[in-house]
């Protein structure tokens, strides 16, 4: 099984493909050590962490850098492109099949503007089909954010979208901001192509959404804004004088995950990689191993949208 058709039969579960998005390799490398067979990434957590914003078309070099050192790992890995970082067909191809000679197994592409409008439906569809017409073994997870930046009637439009992505050839329709059941179980009803939806803290369950029939379930930056948030939070916590709970990661293991890049692909057939940080997580949560200390990660109320 090609890793394209293995990726696409992850879709198929019975329970919703859950894909966690990194920022960076360690993120991505913690995530695959822990068992996380498919990973995505978020290009607010690229963004950011470079000073940059999301959503404006400024970190395709960035993304690209990100897709090589992560496309290594024992995981199938789908990146964030934005919009493209285009509104030319062939540029975009371009820049797609650069990252399927990476590695990479798929990819999202979204309609929203940074200025709070849409693509136009025609142009985005271009872009989708001269990805896979150019890179046919390369899950493309389309778009579309009429929920998201809270469009006129986002239902009707985001079942209109993706007809048209679909029709020229998008694996797969993701839709952040739908979070009312009623609109999810229309959306996985009457979208011919796997779901995918942002998973949200208040939100519902996996077996919930499942239950409606979504296929894929992404953190988008929430992962990325959870780790700020702790980072912070620790920070407060010792200028105040205060206790700081242990559990974290420790020193040694970080430099095991970024010496794992040192494999490829078919080393990890035949040889060994860290053992992970589930291994001694127990240890970690009872304060053995390092001495090194940080919170807990809490995550904020609400999710980001990529």
């Amino acid at each position: 099984m090609t890793r394209y058709a293995e990726f696409l039969a992850a879709h198929q579960g019975p329970r919703p493909l859950f894909l966690p998005n990194a920022w960076d390799h360690a993120s991505a490398a913690a995530l695959a050590a822990e068992g996380f067979t498919a990973i995505g990434t978020t290009s607010l957590g690229v963004a950011a962490a470079h000073g940059l914003p999301d959503g404006a078309a400024a970190t395709r070099s960035l993304t690209v850098d990100l897709a090589r050192t992560i496309a290594p790992l024992p995981a199938m890995i789908s990146v964030d492109l934005e919009g493209g970082f285009s509104d030319d067909p062939t540029e975009v191809a371009t820049l797609a099949a650069t990252l399927a000679d990476l590695g990479i197994v798929g990819i999202n592409l979204e309609d929203g503007r940074p200025d709070g409008t849409l693509r136009d439906p025609d142009l985005h569809a271009s872009l989708i089909a001269a990805i896979k017409t150019r890179c046919p073994p390369l899950f493309v997870n389309a778009r579309t954010d009429t929920f998201w930046l809270n469009t006129q009637a986002p239902l009707v439009n985001a079942l209109a979208r993706a007809e048209r992505y679909i029709a020229v050839g998008a694996d797969g329709v993701f839709i952040p901001g739908a979070t009312d059941p009623d609109d999810i179980r229309t959306l996985a009803t009457r979208i011919d192509a796997p779901l995918n939806v942002l998973f949200t803290p208040a939100g519902l369950s996996l077996d919930a959404l499942a239950a409606l029939g979504v296929a894929r379930v992404s953190t988008g930056s929430l992962l990325y804004r959870t780790a700020i948030s702790a980072a912070v939070r620790t920070a407060c916590e010792v200028r105040q004088g205060n206790p700081v709970p242990g559990g974290q990661i420790s020193y040694g293991e970080i430099q095991h995950l970024a010496a794992d890049t040192l494999f490829t692909e078919a080393d990890f057939i035949s040889a060994p990689t860290s053992p992970g940080i589930a291994a001694p997580a127990d240890s970690r949560a009872n304060g053995a191993g390092s001495n090194e200390v940080g919170p807990n990660e809490v995550g904020p109320n609400g999710a980001g949208p990529s």
